[in-house]
């Protein structure tokens, strides 16, 4: 299976997508965690983000896709599939993994998109807490760890991203909806997209995507 999921930050992407990886095998490929690899090994690309990075710009689509692409094409050496979390974010890098898929002889399965009010997307980012070495998440409600602001497989304190800081939230929200929402009807007319509830508890939301990934793995 090759999916990409789709949502606003704080729709809880990220969780499931690991939980799904798990449960068939897949490549869990954050955008976030693979920029973050690259720029820690010192990876060319990695270098050249850094650098952008560092002088305030964002990172061009360029270099994002070939990022992504050298992440899929190693993923795809040791998977049976994979998800996307975070990538593509731009109609300009979607059309780019349409492209690279084509190359590579492979076709995008589904893209699962999680609609959740910005109430609760709100709730989610301002609470959640991070193991900086790991990227492990939590959230000081909803999945708090065992000892209150230390992580359970590390022993190192969390950490707010500042991200997830209520005065970013917005301005958050905002880019999504101006760069990445419009991706919805991009894949929605390619017939792949399904919509997925993101406002319940994270095992609400898990049985309602089982039988719609059950149903495409009796396909594939």
């Amino acid at each position: 299976m090759k999916l990409i999921f789709l949502g606003p930050p704080g729709a809880g992407k990220g969780t499931h997508a690991s939980l799904i990886a798990k449960a068939y095998e897949l490549a869990h490929l954050s955008a976030g965690d693979c920029f973050r690899r690259n720029i820690k090994e010192r990876t060319p690309l990695g270098a050249k983000a850094q650098s952008i990075i560092e002088k305030g710009e964002l990172v061009p689509d360029d270099v994002v896709n070939d990022m992504m692409a050298a992440e899929i094409d190693r993923a795809l050496q040791t998977h049976k599939g994979f998800i996307l979390d975070g990538y593509p974010r731009t109609l300009n890098q979607a059309e780019a993994l349409d492209a690279l898929a084509s190359q590579r002889g492979i076709e995008i399965d589904l893209a699962i998109n999680f609609e959740t009010d910005e109430r609760i997307i709100v709730d989610r980012l301002s609470g959640r807490r991070i193991a900086p070495s790991t990227g492990k998440i939590y959230h000081v409600r909803n999945m708090p760890p065992k000892v209150e602001g230390v992580c359970d497989e590390t022993g190192e304190k969390l950490v707010q991203r500042k991200d997830d800081q209520p005065g970013t939230i917005k301005n958050r929200l905002e880019v999504y909806h101006r760069e990445t929402a419009p991706l919805i009807d991009y894949y929605r007319d390619k017939g792949i997209l399904r919509d997925v509830d993101g406002n319940p508890g994270v095992g609400v939301i898990e049985r309602n995507i089982n039988p719609i990934l059950e149903s495409l793995k009796e396909k594939t």
